[in-house]
């Protein structure tokens, strides 16, 4: 070492006692207009995806959850972070942001004396927050995909003919299509009433993958047949795509799996049940809260026997749902994979007719009430009691088992839901069958923007000659002298909600309809059977508005007793999926802690 490198570290000293000169603000000019300087978020347009934060390459960005902003539906409730020290400024999170509301103002300079203030959530923190000027994305630029891919399905001229199935599914090509438009961002799986692992098994058909995927439906849906053709798909209402374009098709997808994997390899995949535990657990109706909670507690080790009163097992997914929507063979084999657990399906079997509920209670562990919603109701308005007007339920029951079913040339449905659509639609094919011609009016009481029918369901029945007229509440079903029903004369809905929120329809009298037809039927909703309960047992139970009480975990208020699916909760098949799973999990908690206290 020289004499000067000695020295030097000296030489500091003379400025010991001079005043500094840092400068606050060096450069002291706005950066260009186009310049991707701090982060910017609209916070009202954020929906928490998390998009930005999967695609830094830098581990820049953290989803953290903000005071004020709460989780719901299509929204997480959290918002980026940016950790400056990290972010290289690529903007690849602002190209990516699903809702547009990520941007970058062309600020760049940042002077703070605490060595910690380098992570801003943008839109809380920085004083840039409202610069009009720096980067965003150009125009309708997006990273992928907008549109849907497009499923093929037949022509409304060719459906109406017949009962087969509309739709024909994703070939492998489309299907990978449509994978490779979702950024598994998650929020579907909040919404989900299953909570399927949506983003994993889409990701598996991108993979091309469809053993893991199969796997990943199973973990949570054993209707993955049914689900992937009649789900309701919530999931799709909070997707991340629909504030760019349309929604990823997350039922079709679903669909795309279970087709690709034969009926035997599903049962490999999914494997064995456990060894016995000598537990037996009985289960009345077999629809999908029943079967879903039988296929749990089977794979558990419990010893099930699943209770029918119909000639087949799948409630009303079988005797509810046409054909044309939900062909029989798929059912029957998300079917035969639950009994291939060891559940054991006893159909034509009514309970308080061939078995007694005291026997069940008796001889089991535990019993399940999962019966589904096979009653109809009644508008009750005047000329509803007699011939010629009937029940959407009992009517689409009697194509299902193939019964001869009354065909009038002209005849109108009352109800906005899916059920009044599908028996719409499938007096309609028995009218073409019969006259070459449909003559079918629905009424609803709901505008046509509020219908609670599926979109596609209210579009596909107008293509198939349904005459649809909404905002119309039903006054009197017409008869003729000798009683034959007439038609239907309806008044124009004003409102369906008084101010506090109740049903109370009110008209417009001024405003009426007749509506021409020899039969009427009735499709405003459905109630559950439950005279199989015996009075004694109807006595014991809590009940809410018709329904039979259950606890968060479905406990009925008689201990040995436990309830899911339609008659608790309402019809929807994801819905009742849901159900079962959890009713079975109560199940085997409730056998633990006996075991427990033993």
């Amino acid at each position: 070492m020289g004499l000067r490198e000695v020295l030097t570290p000296f030489t500091v000293w003379k400025r010991v006692f001079d005043e500094p000169v840092t400068i606050k603000d060096p450069i002291g000019r706005p950066g260009a207009d186009r310049y991707r300087g701090f982060h910017q978020n609209d916070m009202d347009k954020c929906i928490g995806c998390g998009t930005c934060e999967t695609i830094c390459q830098n581990a820049a960005i953290d989803m953290v959850p903000i005071e004020g902003v709460e989780p719901e539906k299509g929204d997480s409730g959290l918002r980026p972070q940016i950790d400056y020290g990290r972010c290289c400024w690529c903007a690849l999170c602002v190209d990516v942001c699903m809702t547009g509301s990520l941007t970058m103002s062309n600020e760049y300079t940042w002077v703070d004396t605490d060595p910690d203030k380098f992570r801003f959530i943008p839109g809380i923190d920085g004083d840039w927050k409202d610069d009009v000027a720096g980067y965003e994305r150009e125009g309708q630029r997006v990273l992928s995909g907008v549109e849907r891919i497009h499923m093929e399905e037949m022509e409304p001229e060719a459906r109406i003919c017949n009962f087969d199935e509309i739709v024909a599914g994703y070939t492998r090509e489309e299907a990978v299509l449509e994978a490779d438009r979702c950024v598994e961002c998650g929020l579907c799986v909040a919404t989900c009433p299953a909570h399927m692992s949506i983003p994993d098994y889409i990701a598996a058909v991108r993979d091309q993958d469809y053993d893991r995927g199969l796997q990943l439906l199973y973990e949570t849906n054993p209707f993955s047949e049914v689900c992937g053709r009649v789900c309701t798909h919530k999931c799709e209402s909070s997707c991340a795509a629909l504030h760019e374009g349309d929604p990823i098709a997350i039922r079709w997808l679903k669909r795309h799996i279970i087709d690709e994997v034969p009926f035997d390899r599903r049962i490999e995949l999914i494997g064995q049940p456990v060894e016995p535990n000598g537990r037996k657990v009985a289960i009345i109706g077999a629809g999908p809260a029943g079967l879903t909670a039988a296929f749990d507690l089977a794979r558990a080790g419990t010893s099930v026997v699943v209770y029918e009163a119909l000639e087949h097992a799948g409630g009303m997914m079988r005797y509810g749902i046409p054909e044309y929507r939900l062909p029989y063979d798929a059912l029957d084999r998300d079917i035969g994979v639950i009994q291939a657990m060891g559940v054991e399906i006893k159909t034509s079997c009514r309970v308080g007719r061939d078995v007694m509920m005291e026997d069940l209670q008796r001889e089991n562990d535990a019993v399940v009430l999962a019966i589904g919603l096979h009653m109809g109701r009644s508008t009750r308005v005047p000329g509803t009691d007699g011939p010629g007007v009937e029940k959407a339920v009992d009517l689409l029951r009697r194509i299902t088992d193939g019964e001869e079913v009354p065909v009038p040339e002209q005849l109108v449905v009352i109800g906005g839901g899916n059920v009044a659509m599908d028996i719409a639609r499938s007096m309609a094919r028995l009218q073409k069958a019969k006259y070459g011609e449909v003559g079918i009016t629905l009424t609803a009481l709901e505008d046509i923007d509020h219908f609670l029918a599926d979109p596609e369901e209210v579009v596909e029945s107008r293509e198939e000659g349904v005459e649809i007229f909404d905002a119309r509440g039903p006054q009197e079903v017409m008869r003729d002298a000798s009683g034959a029903v007439t038609g239907l004369r309806t008044w124009r809905v004003k409102s369906i909600f008084d101010a506090e929120g109740r049903f109370a329809p009110a008209y417009d009298e001024s405003d009426e309809r007749v509506h021409a037809g020899t039969m009427v039927i009735e499709a405003i909703g459905q109630a559950a059977d439950t005279s199989l309960l015996g009075e004694a047992l109807t006595e014991a139970l809590e009940w809410n508005r018709g329904r039979i009480r259950i606890d968060d975990a479905f406990r009925t208020s008689e201990p040995w007793l436990f309830a899911a699916g339609d008659a608790v909760k309402g019809p929807d098949v994801i819905t009742a999926v849901a159900d079962g799973h959890r009713v079975a999990r109560t199940v085997m908690e409730e056998f633990s802690a006996r075991q427990v206290m033993q």
